[in-house]
């Protein structure tokens, strides 16, 4: 008898199949139990590559938001010092930076690291002098996660992370005192700097190695408090596209008459990279993974062919082909990947969409902190969904499934009635 392929009759009897009780000779716990391993797999799957993705998507955002795109440096090396000599003639090569097609800020910064105190505490700090126009134009320190104090002030004394505010236990309004080791040349020696700044801004980026270590100071105090009067460290630049800074590189050489460019990918390519290469090894795990609870389902549909030899026959004396059969146990094992991945995918989205409101209330639930930001740099655990991930596990997850369901199907056509019902 010849019909149609994937008639209805096919579905309704692999249905029943899937339906029927162990007892019946059906497969529903093995069912059950395949069902559940691809809905985890493809679940973990996800959530995963989300949080690996959006580990590296915040990451990125917050160096693009905090840190200069490129940073130019004078060509010339300071041996006394051990670093690049500060730049003389900085308004020149800013206003030349930034006239550099694709620049959108050039900004002449003072850098230098320093010993913070108040309040009978200790930490090291790192000084970024900038005026009060170049640093609003910092996305992430003018619009931070949450700050304190009034960022029009910051001329009248120094802008602190929020790490180093509950280091040192200060508010706004306190005074924080700040000792540099290159202070004045004397008789005796160099004596330390050391001079008091009100707090006046306090801010919170949400990267913990920035938010307890950066104070922002006015760029003629930083000259001053670091000896660097009418000079500059290095120009801090941002582009329109940072994601397209090598392709800017020979031009703000040559507008900054031969200076050193280093650039965000220079600094953090490394690590970028190392992000990508665990992503795609995750990928590869998890992948196997759903393999593993695939194969549950050839298990349970080699039970149900030796479970059901008795109606194989009898179908097969009825005039079903070889075919039928076939797509009849085809049917069975795919619809059990089918709602496997496709509750998969329901559990991964929403656990990944809701994964910061969960992180937050197991810690409320269990007062304990679940993610360290000392460690992950961030403050909370990044997720990001993206189509093109939820489909490539979708057919990874489905493709497994259903190239595993056709060898038992196989086998289940190429059953003889003969022998089936040999022994009925």
């Amino acid at each position: 008898m010849s019909t149609r392929p994937f008639a209805a009759f096919e579905w309704t009897i692999a249905w029943r199949y899937l339906r029927a009780r162990r007892q019946e000779g059906g497969i529903s716990v093995i069912a059950w139990y395949a069902l559940i391993g691809v809905m985890l797999g493809v679940a973990a799957l996800i959530v995963v590559q989300a949080v690996m993705i959006g580990f590296r998507e915040e990451f990125t955002d917050r160096i693009l938001g905090v840190n200069a795109h490129v940073t130019v440096y004078s060509a010339e090396y300071d041996q006394a010092n051990n670093r690049s000599r500060s730049i003389e003639n900085y308004a020149e090569m800013a206003a030349a930076i930034a006239a550099v097609e694709g620049v959108v800020r050039a900004a002449p910064i003072i850098k230098a690291q320093v010993m913070a105190s108040a309040n009978g505490q200790n930490t090291g700090v790192q000084i970024y002098g900038e005026t009060l126009e170049d640093l609003k134009d910092l996305p992430l320190i003018a619009r931070p996660e949450s700050f304190r104090g009034d960022i029009e002030q910051y001329e009248d004394g120094v802008a602190i992370g929020e790490g180093i505010a509950r280091a040192l236990n200060l508010r706004v309004g306190d005074f924080i005192q700040l000792i540099s080791p290159d202070g004045a040349a004397t008789p005796f020696g160099t004596t330390p700097r050391i001079n008091d700044y009100q707090v006046m801004y306090i801010f919170k980026v949400g990267r913990a190695d920035i938010d307890r270590t950066r104070i922002y100071m006015p760029f003629a105090e930083a000259q001053s408090f670091f000896n660097r009067e009418g000079l500059a460290d290095e120009i801090e630049v941002m582009v329109q596209d940072p994601q397209k800074v090598g392709e800017m590189r020979d031009a703000l050489r040559a507008a900054s008459g031969g200076a050193l460019v280093w650039t965000w990918r220079d600094a953090n390519g490394a690590f970028l990279a190392a992000l990508d290469t665990e992503r795609r090894v995750m990928f590869i795990i998890l992948s196997l993974v759903v393999l593993i609870a695939a194969m549950n389902i050839i298990s349970g549909l080699v039970m149900l062919v030796k479970n059901k030899g008795r109606d194989i026959g009898i179908l097969r004396t009825m005039g079903l082909t070889q075919g039928s059969i076939m797509r009849i146990f085809f049917i069975c094992g795919s619809m059990i990947g089918i709602i496997g991945t496709l509750f998969g995918l329901a559990l991964g989205t929403s656990f990944a969409y809701y994964i910061a409101d969960l992180q937050r209330f197991l810690e409320w639930a269990t007062g304990n902190q679940l993610w360290n930001p000392e460690i992950k740099f961030l403050t909370e655990i990044p997720a990001r969904l993206r189509w093109e991930d939820v489909i490539a596990t979708m057919v990874i997850s489905l493709g497994l499934s259903l190239t595993i369901t056709i060898i038992p199907a196989r086998n289940a056509a190429r059953l003889s009635p003969v022998e089936a019902l040999r022994y009925e």
